[in-house]
């Protein structure tokens, strides 16, 4: 009973000492900064292309293990569960999300955008981030060589042994960046407009390989090539790890809230989670010295 006297007390004087507090005392910068932060990103204070829903653009095709059936609205693979928990932290719902068809090289070239962002295995890299604002990375990937079995090339051990092979990699890519600055062919790489396009290539033997990021590279040998296989993985240029981003305007006064969306997911362990269950397979593929 006195100590339930004593803490109402207590209680009484801070809130006194509170009511006493000069008026214009500021509040702490941490605080200040959270609060301010947790305004601007409330749902209704976004600014969107389209009021009252959250623009994603993506790629058609879109492949997998990305997405599932080239259909981005149902949820399926990592990049369309990945959107829609970015899209549920930020307070919408599976409904309130709209899906924009937007080319590869379309979503981080400069100008203003269509989308609020775009998802597309785009990796974050500083020519980039001049036409456009990226997300911090929701994926930290590697590049894969990809071959036909009995090949000349697909029981190639190093880089070295692979420098006299004919690629074909996607325009645009940091697959073709890593084939010109890592690999370092004799021969210039055959260079397509579109992905499917050097899968092709591959299939129809135009080219002795391949590169992609690892994901794909299991996909194109378990459903798009037959006979195919992952000759191995390699680290990303420059040192330093490769990661997508989501892609927004430059300037969007999205990415504060966006940043936030996926610090929340990783804090979390959601997006652990979501690239356990859709990217589970890629590993394993052995390293190219």
């Amino acid at each position: 009973m006195a100590r339930s006297s004593m803490l109402l007390a207590i209680g009484v004087l801070a809130v006194g000492a509170v009511a006493c507090a000069p008026a214009d005392q500021p509040a702490s910068p941490a605080t200040a900064t959270g609060s301010s932060t947790a305004a601007a990103c409330a749902k209704e204070q976004l600014k969107l292309v389209n009021a009252g829903k959250l623009t994603v653009g993506t790629d058609k095709p879109a492949y997998e293990p990305w997405f599932k059936d080239d259909d981005p609205n149902n949820g399926q693979g990592f990049e369309s569960a990945v959107a829609f928990a970015v899209a549920g932290e930020l307070g919408f719902d599976r409904t309130e999300v709209q899906w924009s068809t937007v080319k590869f090289d379309s979503a981080f070239a400069p100008g203003a955008k269509q989308f609020d962002f775009d998802v597309n295995q785009v990796s974050i890299n500083p020519d980039r981030a001049k036409a456009v604002d990226f997300s911090k990375g929701y994926y930290t990937v590697k590049q894969a060589v990809v071959a036909i079995k009995g090949s000349k090339f697909a029981e190639a051990k190093s880089v070295a042994e692979l420098k006299d092979a004919k690629f074909g990699v996607q325009v645009g890519t940091t697959s073709l960046a890593g084939v010109k600055e890592v690999v370092k062919p004799t021969a210039e790489p055959n260079v397509y407009n579109d992905q499917v396009d050097a899968v092709n290539a591959l299939k129809n033997k135009q080219v002795d390989a391949i590169v992609v990021d690892l994901p794909t590279a299991f996909y194109v040998t378990a459903a798009q090539v037959e006979n195919s296989k992952i000759v191995g993985q390699f680290s990303s240029t420059g040192g330093t790890p490769e990661e997508f981003g989501l892609v927004m305007e430059k300037g969007s006064a999205l990415k504060p809230c966006v940043d936030k969306a996926v610090d929340s997911l990783k804090s979390k362990g959601e997006l652990a989670k979501i690239e356990q269950e859709w990217l589970g397979s890629a590993a394993g593929a052995p390293e190219l010295s």
